[in-house]
């Protein structure tokens, strides 16, 4: 049952033994985030400490994960990917006083705190926060109890995607699912792996994305770049490509207005390999020739989705190249304590207007945006272009070739040798130029340094964006490569009004030495 409270919303329903809380658990672990607080209420022999330890278990992706309660020692922790998970049981607290002596005002930055017998130091839950009460039925002699979960303050909004969740899998004939967490990306969108009679696949739960404030011409930033705003065109994309014999996800159950797809499990074979990661070439070479195949078809504009339904792909056009690139100066340079006048805006903004006017002419063929590692998985056991699975092309509209081969040799996550990019990328042209006598090779190879500097420099943007506003900080690491990257691109001689505005304007990343090329 889903209900209303004062502070919040709840969700409340009986189950029939102790062992039924564990997919109650894995459920509400798949939406935990940095800093989310979980009370955990109920009598001894309630389940407190099952539902707490099915949790961590999934939290940190263990099955066989130790998790002993805490009675004794106050305070448990585990590390999972993204945060540190802190158990705590408060049964023994005599005084709230003792909280400090035992380490709560030190807890890591962004943990996730399951804690258990939260009445007992109410002043540890802050405003947002989950409150799950277990009761036994004391009328019944068979362990039946009653689970609630309360999502306070903003955390209600995240119940009623909890619920729709659950309601969706339930109304598509996967209510029985076993449900895992799974790393998400950059988004808003998250993802499940479900196991199900033997069988697996993958929940993507893609709320539709609110619009953001205006930033030009009373448009939101995502209006202006062609940011998909709902599943629409990702339903649409992956079945155009799946029948063309591209190998992306086959689409099981779909709902439109919720933003929920059940996909096929293309399995977890990355294209890279090692620690850190690094680029597997037999697997960048394959990708190569699955982007060849897909510049060789004439791709429609338009594209069913539903009956009655269509979606239709964006073209890239000047507006969305340039907000893009100015996430620079909107971002990045502010981050470097460098940011610039208007005027210097002003030469940037006409210099890119400039140099990107022949990839704005250049409606060539779908430019997916994303073509890079973390979207790519290795199937050898498909044939041809096959074998290579393609995920997160939903923000895809019509634009250069050169684009998405930019972003896969010039990988935003790994380390590609400039080697292998100039040999792939000489690979690519001879193949185009074969199968087109008309393709023009000098134009195409503006257009690919042309398009390596503009992604570049959007990323750049994006990944001091996700530090300062969204709580990201991993993904500075990343920023000496982009920079190396920016600098390979700006070596073109149709680059060099860009190149010099950068030696002027743009500082490296911290730890990186200046380094432009002659």
């Amino acid at each position: 049952m889903f209900a209303n409270t004062p502070d919040g919303k709840s969700f409340t329903l009986e189950i029939a033994s102790e062992g039924e809380l564990r997919p109650l658990a894995a459920m509400l672990a798949t939406v935990l985030e940095r800093g989310d607080v979980v009370a955990l209420s109920g009598d001894l022999g309630a389940g407190k400490t099952t539902f707490a330890r099915t949790m961590i278990r999934e939290l940190t992706a263990n099955p066989a994960q130790e998790a002993p309660s805490p009675t004794y020692t106050f305070l448990q922790t585990y590390e999972a990917k993204s945060f540190t998970i802190v158990h705590a049981d408060l049964y023994r607290l005599t005084s709230p006083d003792e909280l400090t002596e035992l380490g709560f005002d030190d807890l890591p930055e962004g943990a996730v705190l399951l804690v258990e017998w939260p009445e007992r130091a109410p002043r540890l839950l802050p405003d947002n926060y989950w409150e799950v009460t277990l009761a036994v039925l004391p009328e019944r002699s068979d362990g039946h109890r009653t689970f609630s979960l309360i999502g306070h303050g903003a955390y209600a909004g995240r119940l009623e995607r909890i619920i729709s969740t659950r309601r969706f899998l339930e109304e598509n004939g996967f209510g029985g699912a076993q449900r895992e967490r799974m790393a998400g990306d950059a988004s808003s969108r998250s993802y499940e792996r479900l196991l199900f009679e033997g069988k697996q696949f993958i929940l993507m739960n893609s709320p539709k994305r609110p619009d953001g404030p205006p930033v030009k011409d009373g448009k939101p930033y995502s209006a202006i770049a062609h940011l998909s705003e709902d599943i629409q065109p990702f339903v649409a994309i992956s079945r155009t490509l799946h029948d063309k014999g591209f190998s992306t996800p086959e689409i099981y159950a779909a709902d439109l207005s919720d933003g929920y797809i059940v996909l096929e499990d293309l399995g977890n074979n990355a294209v890279v390999s090692g620690t850190p990661p690094a680029p597997v070439r037999t697997c960048y070479e394959a990708a190569v020739h699955v982007l060849i195949a897909l510049h060789k078809q004439i791709l429609p504009d338009a594209l069913p989705v539903a009956p009655h339904v269509a979606y239709s792909l964006p073209s890239y056009d000047m507006d969305a190249f340039l907000i893009e690139a100015e996430l620079l100066p909107d971002w990045y340079l502010p981050f470097r304590n460098a940011p610039a006048s208007d005027v210097a805006r002003g030469e940037y903004v006409a210099i890119w207007r400039e140099i990107l006017a022949p990839a704005v002419a250049a409606r060539e063929t779908w430019v997916l945006r994303d073509f890079h590692s973390p979207n790519l998985l290795w199937m050898p056991e498909r044939r041809g272009i096959a074998c290579m699975g393609i995920l997160d092309f939903q923000d895809a509209v019509i634009g250069p070739a050169a684009y998405d081969l930019a972003s896969l040799l010039q990988d935003a996550r790994v380390d590609v040798p400039e080697a292998w990019e100039m040999e792939m990328l000489t690979s690519y042209i001879r193949a185009r130029s074969i199968d087109d006598p008309n393709f023009d090779m000098q134009q195409f190879a503006a257009l690919y340094s042309t398009m390596a500097a503009q992604r570049a420099t959007k990323i750049l943007g994006i990944f001091a964006r996700l530090d300062r506003r969204d709580g990201k900080p991993q993904y500075l690491r990343h920023l000496p490569r982009i920079w190396n990257y920016v600098q390979r691109a700006l070596v073109h001689p149709a680059l060099a009004p860009l190149a010099e505005w950068y030696k002027a304007n743009v500082p490296p990343p911290p730890g990186v030495e200046v380094m432009f090329r002659p």
